[in-house]
């Protein structure tokens, strides 16, 4: 049966990023109440907070602080680690940019102004390292290694700070059980049984960034931002207490503010659950910008599907009135496509 269809699912009208509260849910009148929630941001929003997410505050406060530290060294430092230093060409419209980003696993260090995910931008002012899966404790078979499509083979680890990788990876775990949670939510959401994601996120793509995000000081035309508007491949984020996110009202054409709210994370459905769902879950265009006067830093997980499943459009989401609008794709080609994407287009600015 095809799931009903919301005006607001069409016009994409909000003034205010909804609040859900994940913890504490243990009868089925419960669940089925936190599902709705879910479900109306989803079709309403395409973004929305969860608090009592499990996350605890001593793992995030380490990986913070292990980033800040790390992204506070030389760049000349940081550049040992998943990049290569190019000569500028003559011909390119940033000659002062001197390098690009050579890793095939799209892993590691990638400097500022290395992206520009919005054409009519300039660049993003923004650096990041990057990593997939990986056990805490080294494993010689690695099931979820061998199988992590795109990004399969190991991550590339800076020498310094010390305790990097430790902080990285007891967040990315955390993060990662976040993620398996919210499938089963949104299996709800769709009137799927709970269980419906579990075999087809036993080896989820999960891909994670720590960003640095430096005070922006140009002016507002000068089309260099923090992170250019665009939807995201997959979700979440972990943002500090420095207001920068902002999600466009597609129907006024607003940039809505999504301030930082302790103790939350922000959720955002992304392209591939709104490809799943035939767009009646909305991915929603958003865009980050630094005018605190301080640095800002944030922690997105790209958490998807294993890389061997299907997308394409569920039954439940489509019928006579709502056709597929896509095409079936195995997960693992079309991350593959989209990254390949990102970084082709980065690679005119070397």
């Amino acid at each position: 049966m095809s799931l009903p269809q919301t005006a607001a699912s069409v016009g994409g009208a909000f003034d205010s990023i909804p609040v859900v509260d994940i913890g504490c849910v243990s009868t089925p009148e419960e669940r089925a109440a936190l599902a709705q929630q879910i479900r109306d941001a989803c079709v309403n929003v395409g973004f929305f907070y969860i608090s009592n997410h499990g996350i605890p505050q001593e793992t995030i406060d380490e990986v913070f602080s292990a980033m800040k530290a790390y992204f506070s060294l030389p760049l000349e430092t940081k550049m040992k680690v998943g990049t290569t230093i190019l000569a500028p060409a003559q011909s390119s419209p940033h000659p002062e940019k001197l390098y690009h980003k050579e890793v095939a696993n799209f892993k590691g260090y990638t400097p500022v102004l290395d992206s520009n995910i919005d054409p009519a931008n300039r660049g993003d002012l923004h650096e990041g390292f990057e990593i997939g899966w990986e056990e805490l404790l080294a494993k010689e078979n690695d099931e979820k290694r061998v199988n992590d499509g795109s990004m399969s083979g190991a991550n590339a680890w800076p020498l310094e700070p010390a305790g990097f990788r430790e902080a990285c990876l007891g967040y990315y775990h955390a993060a990662v059980g976040v993620g398996k949670v919210l499938f089963r939510l949104f299996a709800l959401a769709l009137d799927l049984p709970e269980t419906y994601f579990d075999d087809k996120t036993r080896n989820s793509a999960a891909n994670m960034q720590f960003l640095h995000y430096p005070p922006q000081t140009g002016s507002d035309d000068d089309r260099i931002i923090g992170f250019g508007a665009h939807t995201e491949l997959g979700f979440f984020l972990k943002q500090p207490g420095i207001q920068a996110l902002q999600v466009l009202n597609s129907e006024t054409r607003e940039w809505i503010n999504a301030p930082p709210i302790p103790g939350t994370l922000v959720i955002n459905i992304a392209d591939q659950l709104a490809r799943w769902t035939n767009d009646v879950f909305r991915s929603t265009v958003h865009r980050a910008i630094n005018r605190s006067g301080v640095r800002r830093h944030s922690i997105p997980l790209f958490f998807g599907t294993d890389y061997h499943v299907q997308i394409e459009p569920m039954p439940s989401c489509v019928s006579p009135e709502r056709p597929p609008k896509y095409e079936p794709i195995a997960a693992g080609d079309y991350v593959r496509k989209r990254l390949e994407e990102k970084y082709h287009q980065n690679a005119t600015f070397s």
